[in-house]
């Protein structure tokens, strides 16, 4: 995750350089249940408004919980599916609130209403993302079901009501990157604490929709924006937070921005970014779907690095014997292509390998949705030109889900 308000408060006012500081352990993305009223055109986890076998009872939720705390797992977000359909959601919410984590909710919001929204309070969530996917008929059309857009922002109203800290978030495609504008003005006119805009990552529906995927000059569009509104935001005084997810390239472009505007604070900004090291799936990022399964991120649902039923999460997490984790934990990552040639490779760390495995079959390969230029990224096609892909043999952890 990319938080561009952070590095706008920093652009602003320079505080000093430190040592680089990693959490204590990593945050965790846990899929409590599969099953959602939804059929969203992007979902990475292909859910289905119908209950799915095997999923962890609220014991086993618990007993995974205490093994995350003695890890030092600092937060927790509670997804889907959608969680709220989950019978146990508020009692799982409640006992890990009272274990001290940070919990965030990630819904769609459709399901948050006067029924529930008292209980939402009493939770103390740090934090309630709702998706939208644009205006009322993009909203509707991607998430596959009339009205959607009314109820989730009827969600997250109700939300600000009750005074919790609620977001929007929006999956960004070629399909929906022109109402981004319309979006961030939905923001302003809502009050709402924060906008989390998501690039469209290679895993489940996405996966199957990346034909969809923006093209660059959209992407640089759709920057430019979000870094022009933080930005005004900032200087009027509010304190909204603006990040984003799943193409950390952001931070190199933020450099492009700040180098045309603050020329005299690049070499800050970039040192500043350095530290924060880009991707950092399999390291500070995980995942536990709704079976148990661990993942390196969300978007990794079909590479399984061990089930927490079987294996303590500490003990799957420090495995490098699986020749996944083993090059995510590398310092510097063995990365080829384009991005094994970039100069930046310090601030994104190779961005978002999925996509490359998706594409090639090679976790290091390059990003195909990096965004910048040779130039902007220092690299001489010479340097990397004659390299090929190397398919790593994954098969023995990889699963396919019936579609």
């Amino acid at each position: 995750m990319f938080r561009i308000s952070q590095y706008m408060q920093e652009l602003r006012n320079p505080t000093p350089l430190g040592p680089k500081r990693n959490p204590p352990g990593p945050v965790v993305i846990w899929n409590l249940v599969r099953r959602c009223n939804l059929a969203c055109k992007h979902c990475y986890s292909i859910s289905a408004d119908v209950d799915f076998p095997g999923e962890l009872s609220t014991d086993q939720v618990f007993r995974v919980m205490s093994d995350l705390k003695h890890f030092k797992v600092p937060v927790l977000i509670l997804s889907g599916g959608e969680p709220l359909l989950r019978p146990d959601i508020f009692e799982i919410s409640s006992h890990a609130k009272s274990m001290g984590f940070y919990v965030g909710l990630s819904t769609n919001g459709t399901m948050i209403d006067e029924s529930n929204i008292d209980s939402l309070a009493e939770m103390g969530y740090n934090y309630v993302g709702i998706s939208i996917d644009g205006r009322r008929e993009t909203h509707d059309e991607f998430r596959q079901k009339q009205g959607a857009f009314d109820a989730s922002l009827k969600g997250v109203r109700l939300c600000q009501e009750a005074g919790i800290k609620v977001g929007l978030r929006f999956s960004i495609t070629q399909e929906n990157a022109g109402e981004l504008p319309y979006l961030l003005n939905v923001m302003r006119e809502e009050n709402v604490d924060k906008f989390y805009l998501s690039h469209l990552n290679y895993g489940g529906r996405g996966n199957r929709h990346r034909g969809h995927d923006t093209i660059h000059q959209i992407t640089r569009e759709a920057l430019d924006l979000m870094f022009d509104a933080c930005w005004v935001d900032l200087k009027a005084g509010n304190d909204r937070e603006f990040v984003t997810g799943n193409n950390d390239a952001d931070g190199v472009y933020f450099l492009q921005w700040v180098k045309k505007r603050f020329p005299e604070r690049y070499d800050h900004m970039r040192a500043k970014l350095a530290l924060w090291g880009g991707n950092s799936s399999g390291v500070n990022v995980a995942n536990i779907d709704n079976l148990g399964n661990v993942h390196p991120d969300t978007f990794w649902w079909n590479y399984n690095l061990g089930n927490v039923l079987e294996r303590s999460f500490a003990d799957i997490w420090q495995d490098t014997s699986d020749p996944l984790m083993e090059g995510f934990k590398a310092i510097p990552r063995t990365l080829r292509g384009r991005c094994g040639a970039c100069g930046f490779k310090d601030v994104c760390g190779g961005n978002t390998r999925v996509r490359a495995f998706q594409t090639t079959g090679d976790p290091w390969w390059e990003d195909p949705a990096c965004y910048l230029d040779d130039e902007e990224l220092g690299v001489n096609l010479e340097d990397y030109e004659q390299e090929k892909p190397l398919p790593l043999d994954l098969n023995v952890r990889t699963i396919r889900f019936a579609e």
